[in-house]
């Protein structure tokens, strides 16, 4: 597939359990330990492990580049939905924010990001209709500074019919130059077309990754689906570039349905760590907060 994934594959429908070994007690420990970030969502927005504060970012519509910011969230439209989740609760967003609008919590104190080389993880269970979705382009998650293409690391469903689901791990565009297009050949994406999600299936996404930011060609990001390797980047440099203070991990981008178990690590996934935490759902609630 060389460095970038593209895969013309239905994803298929319902929650699928892998005949994975269970991973030992030592290396559920040493998982949960890196663990920086952990929203169970049962019964607040508000992290189990990591900070907020949660605000919203709004675009201006007369100037695309200019953006305005909110502290907190809207509680008309983001919400607990108690016994829905995969795991006990869950976010359930039932429409979307005006003017580009997203919520997020802030990359300090979140991910393990240090300019120079570090790695990280992202795991989630989303359960929606892609179909359904209100707007062109959805991005249950999206982590960046200045913008998808500038710095940014995403899943999205994109705006063909049916929708394709797909990983990027844009690198910083330097001052003057020109960055990736999402229809460039090489660009840094994981593609996979024609995705069949449907209402009241839950599918477990991770999107794990390594050596960012190092100055060599030696990052690796992987897109896992319900425990499975879909594809992965690799060989290349990819430096996100980011004002740590200014960085944030924006979720739920023009969704709408559940999402649960939402989960950051200090380091790239194993399969049998992703296989693990796809085949048994809750198994981060032990870091809950009482």
């Amino acid at each position: 597939m060389g460095s970038s994934g593209i895969l013309s594959i239905a994803l298929v429908c319902g929650f699928m359990v892998l005949a994975a070994a269970p991973i030992s007690a030592g290396d559920e420990a040493a998982l949960k330990k890196a663990v920086t970030f952990y929203a169970s969502f049962d019964k607040s927005l508000m992290p189990d492990v990591g900070v907020g504060p949660i605000r919203t970012r709004f675009g201006t519509p007369t100037e695309p580049a200019k953006f305005t910011f909110e502290p907190g969230f809207n509680k008309k439209i983001y919400h607990i939905a108690k016994g829905k989740g995969i795991a006990g609760g869950c976010l359930e967003a039932t429409d979307v924010l005006p003017n580009r609008g997203r919520f997020y919590y802030p990359v300090k104190g979140n991910l393990a990001y240090k300019n120079g080389g570090w790695s990280g993880a992202c795991s989630m269970w989303i359960n929606m209709d892609p179909a359904a979705l209100k707007l062109g382009f959805c991005d249950p998650v999206q982590i960046t500074q200045k913008g998808a293409n500038n710095g940014g690391i995403w899943f999205d469903f994109n705006d063909a019919k049916p929708r394709d689901l797909r990983m990027g791990v844009f690198p910083a565009v330097p001052e003057g130059t020109v960055g990736a297009k999402e229809s460039d050949d090489d660009a840094p994406m994981v593609w996979v077309k024609k995705v069949l999600f449907k209402t009241g299936d839950w599918h477990h996404v991770v999107l794990s990754w390594s050596n960012f930011d190092t100055g060599k060609k030696d990052a690796v990001a992987t897109l896992y689906i319900d425990g499975k390797k879909i594809g992965a980047v690799k060989d290349r440099a990819i430096a996100m570039d980011w004002d740590i203070e200014q960085a944030g991990i924006y979720t739920a981008l023009g969704y709408t349905g559940l999402l649960d178990e939402m989960a950051l690590f200090n380091r790239a996934l194993t399969a049998d760590e992703v296989a693990a935490l796809h085949k048994t759902p809750g198994l981060l609630t032990g870091l809950k907060k009482k």
